[in-house]
């Protein structure tokens, strides 16, 4: 057995989840599961149908997107998951998938406002949207720079990626992360609601007004804060 067999298994069960939560169509989207001590990830093979795949055919990349064992290419996404894992060393899982409504809000490069309760159990701000690459960004490894796009424009706004564990990446489509890949695959299901509800509220609604300060801190911190009343 594979001394990587831990996140080969969890970056399999973490993939067969997108499908189930219509997160994805034919091979769109990958999950990536990551050991931050051996400094690898375990991620999806590229363009393998979700029914298709194993344990034994994750692929397991170093953090220089480098393949170290595997018989398959991974997934063509792999260097973005390299550059986030690098440089973020809580995150254990990525998820990526190119999910309806999050994607349009990220063609249509446009923050998701923060408009009610249910964005606020999980943000504190709007979900941020990474401006479309640069020509000389794209010109260049462009899955590689993917990664720096999501890291500069956290900065940019000031998040951290421990606080903010999902973004739109303009004209291109949702990235989540999270303490594991499980939680990575969470986070994009809570992504596309937000995504489909916010829309809809526009829809209703084109004034519609974002979410007042105090119920944004009264939903986030009786889920999150030291104080916590939220769950069993």
């Amino acid at each position: 057995m594979s001394k990587y067999q831990h996140i080969r298994e969890a970056a399999y069960r973490a993939n067969m989840e997108l499908p189930k939560l219509n997160l994805v169509i034919f091979t769109f989207g990958n999950v990536s599961a990551a050991d931050h001590e051996s400094g690898v990830f375990a991620i999806k093979p590229s363009g393998v149908p979700y029914v298709d795949l194993s344990p034994a055919k994750m692929v397991i990349v170093d953090f220089d997107g480098n393949v170290v064992e595997g018989k398959l290419r991974p997934s063509s996404d792999t260097n973005t998951h390299a550059v986030l894992y690098k440089h973020c060393e809580n995150v254990g899982g990525i998820c990526h998938t190119h999910s309806t409504y999050a994607t349009a809000w990220a063609q249509s490069q446009r923050d998701i406002p923060i408009y009610g309760t249910t964005h606020a159990d999980h943000n504190t701000v709007d979900i941020p949207c990474a401006q479309p690459m640069s020509d000389e960004m794209i010109a260049g490894n462009y899955e590689f720079q993917t990664g720096f796009q999501i890291l500069n424009c956290l900065k940019e706004k000031n998040l951290s990626y421990r606080d903010m564990e999902m973004i739109l990446v303009g004209n291109h489509a949702p990235f989540t992360w999270g303490i594991t890949a499980e939680k990575a695959v969470y986070n994009s299901a809570v992504l596309e609601s937000i995504a489909q509800m916010a829309l809809l509220t526009e829809q209703i609604n084109p004034d519609a007004v974002r979410l007042e300060d105090s119920l944004i801190r009264k939903h986030y911190l009786r889920k999150h804060g030291a104080d916590s009343y939220y769950g069993q």
